[in-house]
């Protein structure tokens, strides 16, 4: 039987690794299987390019794209190339209004903006292990300078119910937002999401928009989600998210993405 090639779109955290950062060695070898089958697995993340990368070696995944960043940055992976990557888009917009309303309102909480290729430039250190590549402190006004792909705001000592009210409160206009799990808030230029970006994806694969696949467990993968003919939602998503999914699979724990790759071979 001929499998038809699917654009098959994969979040990380709390869908293709744990929440406590591991990787289930069948849901490695379900995503392998896949991949071998002919479908153009894409992970599609809020991650940073260089917190993305190892994900991509561990799946070893060195071919089509990667969407990076909830949208605003997306990959072409290339073994020839000397990062074994490319980067075909980067979505910037100017953070200071966001930020400012928003430091305004929450004067302790901690602030990133994305190093694209390097890290990240913040106004104090985060909690560890949240951040990878390099982390700088950096003054308030450098943070708002230039133009960025996305911004980060967290509070440890909130919760994402708090965020959530924050950012209805005090309306964040111009820029694209989801509020993670915890007290973290990302900021994406207005329009771009992990949807507008594998959209882009699916256009240069020729994929039709019936073969499309996306699983994902959190607020930054709701339009993902909805752009997707199929559209999964993880056990472990906040109900707001299993509402837009065509169906919902097991807990990340319980290796939920692995029943929804084999049904693809």
């Amino acid at each position: 039987m001929t499998v038809t090639p699917h654009l098959v779109a994969l979040d990380v955290d709390g869908t293709t690794i744990t929440h406590a950062g591991e990787m289930s060695p069948v849901v490695r070898d379900a995503v392998r299987a896949v991949a071998d089958a002919g479908h153009h697995v894409t992970i599609a993340t809020g991650r940073s390019i260089v917190a993305t990368t190892p994900i991509l070696r561990e799946l070893s995944l060195e071919t089509g794209y990667a969407v990076c960043s909830n949208g605003a940055v997306t990959l072409r992976l290339d073994p020839a190339l000397q990062q074994g990557y490319e980067v075909i888009e980067a979505v910037t917009f100017d953070p200071a209004p966001a930020l400012n309303l928003l430091r305004s309102e929450r004067p302790d909480a901690v602030v990133a903006v994305e190093d694209l290729g390097v890290g990240f430039k913040v106004s104090a250190p985060f909690p560890d292990g949240e951040l990878q590549g390099d982390i700088t402190v950096v003054p308030w006004e450098e943070l708002v300078a230039e133009p960025v792909t996305r911004v980060t705001f967290r509070d440890p000592n909130g919760t994402a119910e708090d965020f959530m009210g924050l950012a209805e409160r005090i309306g964040l206009h111009g820029v694209n937002y989801a509020v993670g799990f915890t007290a973290w808030l990302d900021i994406n230029p207005e329009g771009v999401s992990k949807g507008s970006a594998l959209e882009i994806v699916r256009r240069h694969l020729g994929v039709e928009p019936a073969f499309t696949v996306a699983v994902g467990d959190q607020r930054n993968d709701l339009e993902m989600l909805q752009w997707a003919a199929r559209g999964v939602a993880m056990g472990n998503a906040p109900d707001e998210v299993k509402a837009v999914a065509d169906e919902t699979t097991l807990d990340v724990d319980d290796d939920g993405l692995v029943p929804v790759l084999q049904s693809l071979l």
